[in-house]
């Protein structure tokens, strides 16, 4: 006779919802108690069978990553490769697929096709801007679980995973400030996405904290590509005062930002220096080495898919009551030569 969830959960002495979290490979689970269960199931002889589980429950063990961004910015920022590398790992954790899906807020009839096509069991969304509230507020009205990587200001509401930009981006300034640099601008990211205003804030903190203020023309707004860092400062360098040092709102800025101090004949950091954001491969690979602002990039993918699975087996199992989450995970300072840090390191040795 082949038993059921229920008695299997009644011998191990644990719940159903227990039971059916390990055998789908769930997390939040004690090891000790995972490890009894599934001693349990193999002493029993226990067979769940997965294709009629999977049609009670009408699940598709696929999750989604939606970035509403344009395509070309996705393939372009190394950022993404990363993210998705997080949210990988936690799907295969699971038993679930990942599916990458580009789409904006104004492609009703892919939200139709992907979302209420019943492809998918959940969904991740990346980068959101401060205006994406039409795609956000679809999934809410349609009850559809999903988890954001960043955050909407406006609504606690929903379940957030972001890193420590304000945080992180003062840290940036007030290192620069110890350095004895006092004409300090920055690079900001797009102020229609909340990365791009926290960064911006964490900056105008650190001036503040530093007992500086913002001088003008020191503050242009860029994309988060190396073309728009280049093109920000290049304006920065056309001031009649120019910075001795900026802060780039991420590392591909400050990329674009290096590229165009050295066109106008300049040096980094002997004559500007520079400090990033993100700590990509790509930080530790240029000349000089750039100093930046690490952001666990892969841990906010792992971290956010792990939380939607979580939701989702809580769900299943009878749990509706699941509120939300609004996780902000540490950023940290990486000192490197583009700042001045390790020139004047070696030459005191």
């Amino acid at each position: 006779m082949t038993l059921t969830l229920e008695e299997i959960a009644k011998l191990a002495g644990v719940s159903r919802s227990t039971v059916s979290r390990v055998i789908n490979n769930q997390p939040n689970v004690k090891e000790d108690v995972r490890d009894h269960v599934w001693q349990v199931v193999r002493e029993q002889n226990y067979h769940p069978n997965n294709a009629a589980r999977a049609l009670v429950r009408r699940r598709t063990q696929i999750i989604g990553l939606v970035i509403p961004q344009a395509i070309k910015a996705i393939f372009s920022d190394p950022y993404f490769p990363v993210l998705i590398q997080g949210i990988s790992a936690a799907c295969v954790e699971c038993h679930y697929q990942l599916m990458l899906s580009l789409i904006t807020s104004q492609m009703s009839d892919a939200y139709r096709r992907i979302i209420r096509g019943g492809h998918l069991d959940g969904v991740i969304v990346a980068s959101a801007f401060t205006d994406d509230d039409v795609f956000i507020n679809r999934l809410v009205s349609d009850g559809f679980p999903f988890v954001l990587i960043g955050r909407q200001p406006q609504r606690p509401d929903i379940t957030s995973v972001d890193a420590d930009n304000v945080h992180g981006a003062a840290m940036a300034v007030q290192h620069l400030a110890r350095q004895g640099y006092t004409r300090i601008a920055t690079i900001t990211g797009p102020l229609t996405m909340t990365a791009g205003i926290d960064r911006r804030d964490g900056f105008l903190s650190g001036l503040r904290t530093a007992g500086m203020t913002l001088q003008d023309g020191f503050m242009v707004e860029g994309d988060f590509t190396e073309q728009g860092g280049y093109e920000a400062m290049q304006r920065l360098l056309s001031l009649d005062v120019r910075p001795q040092a900026v802060f780039a709102a991420s590392d591909m800025i400050a990329v674009g930002a290096m590229k165009a101090v050295r066109a106008a004949g300049l040096r980094v950091p002997e004559d500007v220096a520079l400090v990033g954001f993100d700590d990509i491969p790509l930080a530790s690979a240029v000349e000089p080495p750039l100093t930046t602002i690490r952001q666990p990039i892969e841990q906010l993918g792992h971290t956010a898919a792990s939380i939607l699975l979580d939701n989702l087996a809580r769900s299943q199992d009878g749990d509706g009551n699941i509120p939300p989450q609004r996780i902000v995970l540490p950023t940290e300072l990486v000192l490197r030569e583009s700042c001045g840090f390790g020139m004047r390191y070696k030459n005191s040795r």
